[in-house]
């Protein structure tokens, strides 16, 4: 059982090595972080930095050598391959650079995609899906396919696709980072203020410091370890 002082997210000397052709690559050493609830953290770093390691350690779609990742009381570390896929899919919600809608669906099909594989698309479970597409201005582009959007549209579905199932954390690993400026910046509002108002938390990855300007607090991924900006 979670305390009121206990960090909702916390994650414990995590350390990732890759092997590339006879060499190892250190992509995280012993990092360590905690996030209070409904705290939106931007992690700073370089291209091939491991910020997007990073994510996937958070989220269980990869392991870490050592260490461990608590989500709301949850060691994600200590669940099996099938427990974790479960939680990711009912606890996590993703945004990616390059927004990975599947093209062959429309926007509502996109975004009701998580409610379909969660078994909660029925009727009450679509009443989220259509306020999203409402918040992010697209309800009257709901039987539109992903090609026919623009960039900017495309990470609007993507924001309203992760956040359908309700999830307690929501990752975004440089989600503008294939956006022009004017659009990137609509996005990080869009997201700042649809993850606040709902009192999530988010952890997004990025190289820009000026995105990073939205969050709470910005840490540095610096030679494998997370450390305050």
């Amino acid at each position: 059982m979670q305390s009121h002082q206990d960090p909702f997210i916390r994650i414990e000397n995590l350390s990732k090595t890759y092997q590339e052709g006879d060499r190892k690559r250190v992509v995280l050493q012993q990092a360590s972080a905690s996030f209070s609830k409904g705290e939106f953290v931007a992690i700073l770093g370089r291209s091939g930095s491991g910020k997007s390691t990073l994510l996937n350690l958070i989220s269980g779609i990869d392991l870490a050598d050592e260490g461990s990742v608590w989500l709301n009381g949850e060691n994600l570390t200590a669940l099996d391959d099938n427990r974790r896929t479960l939680f990711r899919r009912d606890h996590i919600g993703f945004i990616f650079q390059f927004f990975n809608l599947i093209p062959t669906l429309t926007v509502w099909e996109n975004v009701t995609l998580p409610l379909e594989l969660s078994g909660r698309s029925n009727g009450a479970g679509r009443t989220p899906a259509a306020a999203l597409l409402q918040e992010v201005g697209l309800e009257e582009r709901m039987n539109t396919f992903p090609d026919r959007l623009s960039g900017g549209e495309q990470q609007r579905v993507a924001i309203a696709r992760a956040l359908v199932n309700n999830p307690l954390l929501v990752l975004a690993d440089e989600p503008t980072g294939n956006l022009d400026a004017d659009t990137g910046r609509q996005i990080l509002e869009m997201l700042d203020r649809l993850t606040r108002q709902a009192g999530r938390n988010l952890i997004m990855v990025t190289h820009s410091r000026e995105a990073a300007g939205y969050a709470d607090r910005v840490l540095l991924l610096r030679q494998g370890k997370l450390v305050p900006a």
